[in-house]
């Protein structure tokens, strides 16, 4: 289903190989952009230590995951390291008709579906600075076995290869570089023509402005 009437809010996808700093990037944006709300995705995978259901993911079985998604219920799904992951297309759906940014931790497989059902949503690519800087994360977060790192840093390239399909990409090499790059394409998504004709029907109205007929 195309969601393509105007919505108050906009949708962030922030995808990036493992041991990039996504979370990291997306937990400080988090903490000075309240007005953002993080969408919580379904997994099938084991929570990590210090992780709670409702909080990072709502954690399930592969057979409630798989049931949910038979259902209609998923805006996007994907099977990533052998779990599964999928968004509720309705919540998403619901909070930016109110007015409130989403933002979605997401791989390349759910942007692309995502892509396909809100066509204006923001797509933003995090990159490590080198390889050997993604290995060297991984390795000092210490959630993951040897073999999960390897793993990881193997699908790294083949993740990394669809940073083209986003509209930004930001390089992750000094932290504070990084979030003030994702800061401002936030700010500059807001000012969008769509997004503030839609924030502000009323003031355009006024002004008399209109959107060009397509």
């Amino acid at each position: 289903m195309l969601i393509s009437s105007p919505t108050a809010g906009s949708l962030f996808m922030v995808a990036a190989p493992s041991g990039a700093g996504k979370s990291t990037l997306v937990n400080a944006l988090l903490a000075q952009e309240p007005a953002i709300r993080l969408s919580i995705s379904y997994t099938t995978r084991p929570p990590r230590p210090g992780e709670e259901d409702g909080r990072e993911y709502h954690f399930t079985t592969v057979e409630d995951f798989l049931a949910r998604k038979a259902q209609g219920e998923f805006l996007e799904s994907a099977e990533v390291h052998g779990n599964y992951y999928g968004t509720s297309r309705i919540v998403i759906e619901q909070q930016m008709k109110a007015g409130t940014d989403i933002l979605l931790e997401i791989d390349w497989q759910g942007a692309q579906q995502v892509k396909k059902q809100f066509p204006n949503a923001v797509g933003i690519f995090i990159l490590p600075p080198s390889i050997p800087a993604l290995e060297d994360r991984l390795k000092k977060r210490g959630q993951d076995e040897p073999h999960i790192i390897t793993r990881r840093i193997l699908a790294a390239g083949g993740e990394m290869a669809h940073a083209p399909e986003f509209e930004y990409v930001i390089i992750n090499q000094e932290f504070a570089t990084a979030l003030s790059e994702l800061n401002a394409v936030v700010k500059a998504t807001r000012c969008r023509f769509t997004q503030q004709s839609t924030r502000n029907a009323e003031l355009f109205a006024q002004l008399g402005i209109h959107a060009n007929p397509q």
